[in-house]
């Protein structure tokens, strides 16, 4: 049964290697044996996946907020404007106004120039607490410590596309985004929110992002394969990429009101922190599938698994054990996004429910087929690190 404040997702903004934009996405990823889009040179011996060519006017009309945007607020701004168009409020005063904002959002992009000149004075010198001192007076600005600030990016939608309610940030990767959402649905739910603007930016292609993930040896490397298929391989099992994703959600009632198209209706989103140390992982997702409302029958689920090792293998026995479910690990062709990882899975399965058709198999040695109309898709989002978090997208 509908009910007035049902969460609906009238708004899509995506961005990844695969192009932009809900349709862009649709087409490529229900051609069945697409081919990741990798770069494989600039970051050797570790694969990326690559931003496609993004002309940011269409978003950002103003070059002096471009120019004063890292690569990863700019595309999360363009994200985000992507979906205010998708759900007819860009540029609507009284909509914007009134829009409260639910971000995902890393610390940033380090000045890695900075952090060069550093370590390099650092090596002919003793007094280090001075030599420190003098390079955060002198080489940066006092509005910045070493990298930026995880809320530059909602500040900067507010004030580009002037997007001017209530406004969260989160961080903590995968976890940040699943956060996000769920607060999100939760304030809609409540009443305390009509409509809430929500997603994440990640930008890898830069050294300090890729050396976040290393230094806890996440990052798969050598020859790229898909990421069902990274066990046994050389490193962490993680491939990056670049991406985008804002949702517009809003009350059933809100949307029917100004008259939108529904992509579809968000149903419960759950979440947990599973102590891995102590095993707790595999009971804490069999956990949030049942917490998830799980209809019966066949169900295709959109999986946000990065690769990385224990929480991969553990992610696939879970979703392998429900004989119903057929899983796609859609970062085998857009690369593991951190922050914006749980939303783009959202994005996916709402796109699926509203096209009324699945999609084909993104690794056909690792994934089951799909046959009919999917009346609800689960998105997941099992956090390469930590965090686990779910979603059932429904027919609207």
């Amino acid at each position: 049964m509908s009910s007035p404040r049902d969460v609906v997702i009238t708004g899509i903004g995506l961005v990844s290697s695969l192009g932009e934009g809900p349709d862009a996405h649709w087409q490529k990823l229900s051609q069945p044996g697409l081919q990741p889009v990798l770069e494989a040179a600039r970051f050797a011996p570790y694969t990326v996946h690559p931003l496609p060519e993004i002309d940011w006017n269409l978003q950002i009309a103003k070059r002096g907020d471009q120019r004063q945007m890292e690569t990863w607020q700019r595309l999360g701004t363009y994200a985000a404007g992507l979906a205010l168009d998708d759900a007819g409020i860009k540029g609507n005063d009284e909509l914007c106004t009134t829009m409260d904002m639910v971000v995902a959002a890393g610390g940033g992009e380090r000045d890695e120039a900075v952090d060069a000149a550093i370590l390099a004075a650092s090596e002919s010198r003793n007094d280090r607490d001075v030599l420190l001192n003098e390079k955060l007076t002198t080489e940066l600005r006092p509005t910045l410590f070493l990298a930026q600030l995880s809320n530059l990016l909602a500040g900067n939608i507010s004030i580009v596309h002037k997007v001017t309610g209530s406004s969260r940030t989160f961080m903590g990767e995968e976890g940040a985004g699943v956060s996000a959402v769920e607060t999100a649905a939760a304030r809609i739910r409540s009443g305390q929110s009509t409509h809430v603007l929500v997603g994440g930016a990640f930008q890898t292609e830069h050294s300090d992002m890729l050396l976040g993930y290393e230094l806890a040896g996440y990052l798969h490397r050598g020859p790229w394969k898909p990421v069902w298929q990274r066990q046994g391989a050389e490193g962490g099992g993680v491939v990056s990429g670049s991406g985008g994703a804002f949702l517009v959600l809003e009350q059933r009632e809100h949307a029917a009101s100004r008259g939108r198209k529904i992509y579809a209706e968000l149903g419960p989103v759950v979440s947990g922190r599973a102590r891995r140390s102590r095993g707790e992982l595999d009971a804490e997702i069999a956990a949030l599938l049942s917490r998830a409302a799980l209809p019966n029958g066949k169900l295709l689920a959109m999986s946000g698994a990065s690769g990385a090792h224990a929480a991969t293998i553990a992610e696939k026995a879970a979703l392998d054990a429900v004989e119903a479910i057929a899983a796609r690990g859609f970062s085998t062709l857009t690369g593991h996004m951190k922050e914006a990882q749980f939303p783009f899975a959202v994005a996916l399965a709402a796109l699926a429910v509203d096209r009324k058709a699945g999609y084909p198999v993104f690794d056909a040695t690792a994934e089951k087929p799909f046959e009919g109309i999917p009346a609800s898709v689960l998105a997941t989002a099992i956090g390469y690190h930590q965090f686990e978090g779910m979603a059932l997208v429904n027919a609207a």
